[in-house]
């Protein structure tokens, strides 16, 4: 029924559509999708690893037995983790490149969001190079420092460049 007619039934929302007032003021967020919950604890897990040096096996246990991580792309956190750990000296050889001091003085959250972005531009070619950047920012939005996001956007930006020519290439002359 209808707040002003109690014999005329209200409106349902169109279908796809939540119930309630509609645009972004007072809806709720949406749920996080098992890929950025993958991107979460490969974070929490390089951190860890960063902090304490400990085996991959033992983090990537302890990330596992972590709260929520059955809705996480247990694949994706696989290839985030171990990719990362495996090839951080690479990785970290092309974030030098584009960073202000040594990864090594870098916060442990940034150098961790950064890996993940620099892995996901070197082998998650499925992931357009935006996205990827764009996911690695909102990590470093949510677990970085004040303005932690905007360097990390910043050195990926330059990263894709070595990682991603072309597709930046195609993107920069879309926008032309």
């Amino acid at each position: 029924m209808s707040e002003n007619d109690p014999k005329t039934p209200a409106a349902a929302p169109a279908p796809g559509k939540p119930a309630g007032k509609g645009g972004a003021k007072g809806s709720k967020p949406q749920p996080k999708s098992s890929r950025r919950r993958s991107r979460e604890a490969a974070l929490q897990g390089l951190y860890e690893w960063l902090l304490s040096g400990a085996d991959v096996g033992v983090v990537d246990a302890h990330m596992r037995e972590q709260e929520g991580f059955d809705k996480a792309d247990a694949a994706h956190f696989d290839a985030l983790l171990h990719g990362c750990i495996a090839e951080a000296a690479d990785i970290d050889a092309v974030l030098a490149r584009h960073v202000d001091r040594r990864t090594t003085d870098l916060s442990p959250i940034e150098h961790g969001v950064l890996m993940i972005g620099a892995y996901e531009l070197k082998h998650c070619i499925d992931i357009p190079y935006k996205v990827a950047i764009n996911e690695a920012v909102e990590l470093a939005k949510s677990f970085g420092g004040t303005d932690g996001h905007k360097y990390v956007n910043g050195v990926l930006d330059k990263a894709a460049l070595d990682l991603r020519p072309v597709e930046v290439a195609a993107f920069r002359a879309q926008r032309r």
